[in-house]
C-alpha cells in the first residue's frame, strides 16, 4: 500500500482506540495508516523470531534493518542467517561508517572503559547513527518494534504508539510477559537464539552481554556491564547527539 503523506496522529486518541489491540491487530493497523513506509528493526536477539514472524505473516516484505555492529557473537550472525533464510525476510543491514579497527584506532577499546560516557559513545557510533541512517534512506515514517514495558524503566513509559522525534513508533509487544513469547515461538515452531541454551536472556556485542545471575534484578543488567539499559537506538536524541552524528569525524 503506497502512502506518499505522513498522517498527523492524536496518540491519546489512537492509543484509546487501540488499547485492547492484540499484537497482529497493532501491525494490520500500521500497514493501513503507514502503508510502505512502515519499517521494522530487529537485533537477532534471544527472542527476535516472535516480532520477525508476527510481522511479516501481514507484511511479508517489509524491510528489516539489522544494525550490525561489527561485534556482534558468531551465534547471532548464524542465527540471522537462519530466520532470514527461514523467513524470507527483506533484511537491509546497515553498520557504522567507521570500521570496528578504525574505531579502536582513534578512541580504544570503549566497552573497557565501563563508564556510561564511553559506552554512550560506543552506542552513538555503532548503533545510533546507523539507524537514523537507515530510517532516512528507507523513508519510513513508523517503525515496528518488539520492545517490551517490563524490560526497562524507560519502556515502562511507552505507550502501544508513539511518537519518537518525527517517527511514529508501534509496539505490537508491549504489554507480552515472558510466558507470551515461549507460548508463541512453540506454537509456531520458531527458534530462540542459540544463547538462550546458556543462561543468556537478552545479547548484543560479545564484549557487553552476559548470562543471567541470581544477583541480577532484571535482565538488561545483564548488558553494558549493567551501568546502563539503554543502548540509544529507542530514546529520543539531544541536540548535541544529533551534531555529533552528523560529524565528518563520524
Amino acid at each position: 500500500m503506497i502512502i506518499t503523506e505522513t498522517p498527523k496522529l492524536e496518540l491519546e486518541i489512537v492509543n484509546q482506540q487501540l488499547a485492547k489491540a492484540e499484537g497482529i491487530e497493532l501491525v494490520k493497523w500500521g500497514l493501513a495508516t503507514f502503508g510502505d513506509r512502515m519499517v521494522m528493526s530487529t537485533s537477532f536477539g534471544i527472542q527476535a523470531a516472535v516480532m520477525l514472524h508476527l510481522v511479516t505473516e501481514i507484511v511479508p516484505d517489509i524491510p528489516v534493518i539489522w544494525v550490525d555492529t561489527g561485534y556482534l557473537p558468531a551465534e547471532t550472525y548464524r542465527f540471522a542467517e537462519q530466520l532470514t533464510e527461514k523467513l524470507q525476510l527483506n533484511l537491509k543491514v546497515y553498520q557504522s561508517s567507521l570500521s570496528p579497527a578504525r574505531m579502536e584506532a582513534l578512541y580504544g577499546k570503549l566497552w573497557e572503559k565501563n563508564d556510561v560516557e564511553a559506552f554512550n559513545l560506543y552506542d552513538r557510533i555503532r548503533k545510533v547513527e546507523p539507524m537514523q541512517r537507515a530510517l532516512k534512506e528507507l523513508n519510513a515514517t513508523a517503525w515496528l518494534a518488539g520492545l517490551r514495558s517490563d524490560q526497562t524503566k524507560h519502556r515502562q513509559t511507552l505507550q502501544k504508539v508513539d511518537l519518537q522525534e518525527d517517527i511514529y513508533k508501534i509496539y505490537p509487544i508491549l504489554n507480552w510477559h515472558s510466558r507470551d513469547i515461549y507460548n508463541y515461538l512453540t506454537t509456531h515452531d520458531l527458534p530462540y537464539h542459540p544463547f538462550f541454551d546458556l543462561g543468556y536472556v537478552s545479547v548484543g556485542d560479545w564484549h557487553s552481554s552476559r548470562p543471567l545471575t541470581a544477583d541480577d534484578s532484571n535482565e538488561r543488567d545483564t548488558r553494558f556491564n549493567g551501568i546502563k539499559q539503554e543502548c540509544g537506538i529507542h530514546l529520543p536524541s539531544t541536540p548535541e547527539e544529533e551534531e555529533s552524528l552528523n560529524s565528518s569525524s563520524l
